[in-house]
């Protein structure tokens, strides 16, 4: 018998590193989503971006909206690749409404974290977000350095 691949436990495609630069993440929420064929085939050759990415709710669904996923050059010529299509996010209704209230009342945004696999289906973590201003964004940084100067004194000791 032979020992199964011991990988990480949610193998990462894509990660939007720019959303943690310029929100603030209140809360997370895991989505499935709704792909074609060739989609899915392009994520597992790890073809796939984030940045542009922002989520909609549109009549009590959730759309990925502006993600890039890239077609690959031996995909099928009878099917028409869309790479940046609106794809179908896959919650609970009682996750959605949550949602809705959030951002129509509190002025929150969605924004597209990372996406990854789990247990062979393709997932979004999404998160519940607010824009940071200028200031926000520069303290960040300072507080970024000095825990990298307390490291580098920890470590020369």
């Amino acid at each position: 018998m032979s020992k199964k691949n011991e990988a990480s436990p949610n193998p990462v495609i894509a990660q939007n590193r720019k959303a943690w630069h310029d929100y603030f993440i209140e809360e997370k929420y895991e989505a499935g989503l709704s792909l074609q064929g060739w989609e899915v085939k392009s994520l597992r050759a790890g073809r796939a971006q984030l940045k542009e990415g922002y989520v909609v709710i549109d009549r009590g669904e959730a759309f990925l909206v502006g993600a890039h996923i890239s077609p690959l050059s031996t995909a099928s010529t009878h099917v028409q690749a869309n790479p940046t299509r609106r794809r179908k996010l896959l919650l609970h209704a009682e996750e959605i409404k949550k949602l809705i209230g959030a951002v129509e009342r509190k002025g929150y945004t969605l924004v597209p974290l990372q996406l990854h696999w789990k247990r062979g289906h393709a997932k979004l973590e999404v998160g519940l977000a607010r824009g940071k201003q200028a200031h926000d964004k520069r303290e960040d940084v300072k507080k970024r350095e000095t825990d990298r100067e307390v490291r580098r004194a920890l470590k020369a000791r």
